[in-house]
């Protein structure tokens, strides 16, 4: 009976060692040291085009399973406010990655806030015990953060950061970054709703555009006058002379409002009506890009076992499971509005916080 008892409990090991095994084979591995420092050698000096309007300030982009966030139109606001950090069709350097737990941070054009140099931080000290920094045109020498004119584009991930590739990183990034355009021209042009894309490949102006879309369209004015109108300060920019068509487009802050061409043969034919709502269709292109990403391509490269099941790295939590019949849980949509990450974190010299409490 004894010997019996032995053998039921030693079997009974063997199945729990089994159990944690295949438990321990089907959790991702996570990023090794070697990765990060692959990683770190083929990204950071990278030169892409940029997708996405980027604002300038403290608030970047987060990309999670594929979606940016914040919105199109909430960083057209950002950007209507404080400035654009860099535009569509822009080339960007990647100037420092940070590796968090739950995220790498890729900081474009020197990020969101820069130190100042060692050198910068200098005080002269007088005969009198007064002390004056070094560059006179500094006001704050105590102050070692100064406003940069960068960005930083976040890669979130549910749990720890798995087993990444160059490859890997760069697709996940093409939602923001274009590692694959060969000009400019071409990335400002994948940016666009096809619709403005055909304008441009055609040459063509559209009522809506704004002045950078009609330099890419058009080509630079040989000719600009100002004038006023019923109390509305416009800008018309004249392409062509006579004998050939003459087209007038005016311009009313950064938009096109009027398009007027004159035929050779006299004819005049004058556009008012919106023809593009650059809020709208860049929203639209926006939200197909994110429900693109959602679907995974054909042989695309996964980071799932055989037989393992995705989930849905949105979701704050696990989804429970549904009864048959029955209608799913909806699934919980992170907050987006939270502070930005600290990307100083992990440097030497960092010093205090300047971005908030890291979330990653």
């Amino acid at each position: 009976m004894r010997s019996h008892r032995i053998l039921a409990f030693a079997a009974l090991i063997v199945v729990l060692a089994s159990i944690c095994s295949a438990a321990s084979d089907d959790k991702p591995k996570r990023l090794t040291e070697d990765e990060r420092k692959t990683l770190l050698r083929d990204l950071t000096a990278e030169t892409p085009y940029v997708r996405r309007l980027f604002p300038l300030g403290k608030v970047g982009l987060k990309v999670e399973d594929g979606v940016v966030s914040p919105s199109e139109a909430e960083v057209r606001q950002m950007v209507a406010d404080t400035g654009p950090a860099a535009k569509p069709g822009d080339r960007a350097k990647i100037t420092s990655i940070v590796f968090k737990k739950k995220g790498i941070i890729f900081e474009i054009n020197g990020g969101p806030v820069k130190r100042k140099k060692w050198y910068e931080r200098i005080q002269l000290e007088s005969v009198g015990g007064m002390t004056t920094p070094a560059n006179p045109n500094d006001k704050d020498p105590n102050n070692v953060y100064v406003n940069a004119r960068g960005s930083y584009v976040a890669l979130v991930f549910k749990d720890d950061v798995p087993e990444l590739t160059t490859d890997q990183v760069k697709k996940m990034l093409s939602p923001v970054l274009d590692f694959n355009a060969h000009s400019q021209a071409e990335a400002y042009a994948k940016s666009l709703p096809p619709k403005i894309q055909e304008a441009l490949k055609n040459h063509k102006a559209l009522v809506g555009m704004d002045r950078e879309m009609v330099t890419y369209a058009k080509g630079r004015a040989p000719r600009k006058h100002r004038e006023t109108e019923n109390g509305t300060e416009y800008e018309e920019w004249i392409y062509g002379e006579p004998p050939s068509d003459v087209e007038f487009i005016r311009f009313v802050g950064d938009n096109v409002v009027r398009i007027e061409t004159m035929k050779v043969d006299g004819e005049k034919i004058v556009r008012t009506k919106k023809e593009v709502d650059l809020d709208k269709d860049m929203s639209a292109m926006a939200k197909k890009d994110d429900a693109a990403a959602e679907k995974p391509a054909e042989n695309a490269p996964s980071l799932l076992r055989p037989g393992e099941k995705p989930i849905d790295v949105r979701s704050t939590t696990a989804a429970p499971s549904a009864p048959p019949g029955s209608k799913k849980p909806p699934l919980q949509q992170p907050d987006a509005t939270g502070p930005p990450p600290d990307v100083n974190q992990g440097r030497p010299d960092a010093g205090p916080p300047a971005l908030g409490p890291p979330h990653l």
